[in-house]
């Protein structure tokens, strides 16, 4: 049997003779299905197409585990290390033997987690390649688990995944969507891992939040206020969102930029168009 990969947001379903006829996660409104319409691939055909995974440091302690080419949404993994245990962060849709290699040497994973349903990409492979690490999934969004498998533990609201790493909830783009907050990061002042639960905007300057990226679906105003009530708290001075990073000054940044969105949302009085 095979583990199919939906080629448009790469990620993996259940080992089967036949593909499904669709892909849940992109048939519903915050995804999209491609005017070619549905379909599938396999991690040898990825491999045999010249995909390949590539792991680079980021800052001491962070890593980027990337598919070169891009794989589906193409997101950035990442892997935090500790002295009790890496996370492997937005796994890649994607993965070979040197990649895996390359993740070994560093520590290896002792703990999957993304951010939402979207980036959750080849959670089990990856899991199953360290000796069924444990996948984190949040219980709010356990209907759109694609691949069930005993590795995978639901939580909500925060859960320690390993000393001095948080997964914080946050809702918004998905009920269960998420933050991943790293005590130690950016030389002790802090690093919050968010994929597009908060996305970094094309200034590097600013970040937003929305229901669909893809589709243009807005976030009400209320949410965006409850998911920076939720962020400010936390101590952090580092970002990383599914493609860029804020190197410093990020908790302005998203106190700022979602306050911003909130009021616009709302339509306050004391917003006004530029003339």
């Amino acid at each position: 049997m095979t583990v199919w990969t939906c080629a448009t947001c790469a990620i993996e379903h259940p080992d089967t003779p036949a593909p499904p006829d669709i892909c849940e996660i992109c048939t519903d409104e915050r995804q999209y299905v491609p005017a070619t319409g549905q379909r599938w691939t396999t991690r040898d055909e990825l491999a045999a197409e010249g995909h390949r995974i590539v792991v680079t440091e980021l800052e001491p302690g962070l890593h980027a585990v990337e598919a070169v080419r891009s794989v589906g949404i193409g997101q950035r993994g990442l892997l935090l290390q500790t002295e009790a245990g890496n996370l492997l962060w937005e796994p890649p849709g994607f993965l070979d033997e040197v990649g895996v290699a390359s993740v070994a040497a560093l520590g290896g994973v002792a703990a999957v987690a993304s951010s939402h349903p979207h980036l959750t990409g080849s959670s089990i492979q990856w899991s199953q390649a360290f000796g069924g690490a444990t996948v984190w999934v949040a219980e709010a969004d356990a209907r759109w688990i694609r691949r069930p498998d005993p590795a995978i533990a639901l939580w909500s609201d925060e859960q320690q995944v390993l000393p001095g790493v948080r997964l914080i909830g946050c809702g918004g783009h998905f009920p269960g969507s998420a933050v991943a907050h790293w005590a130690a990061g950016a030389e002790g002042k802090g690093v919050l891992l968010t994929g597009d639960t908060v996305t970094i905007g094309a200034d590097r300057a600013s970040v937003a939040v929305m229901r669909s990226y893809p589709n243009y679906i807005p976030m009400p105003g209320r949410v965006v206020r409850r998911i920076r009530d939720t962020l400010l708290p936390l101590e952090f001075d580092r970002l990383y969102s599914l493609f860029h990073c804020i190197p410093d000054g990020a908790h302005g940044i998203v106190d700022r930029s979602l306050l911003r969105s909130a009021r616009w949302a709302e339509d306050d009085p004391a917003v006004t168009m530029d003339t």
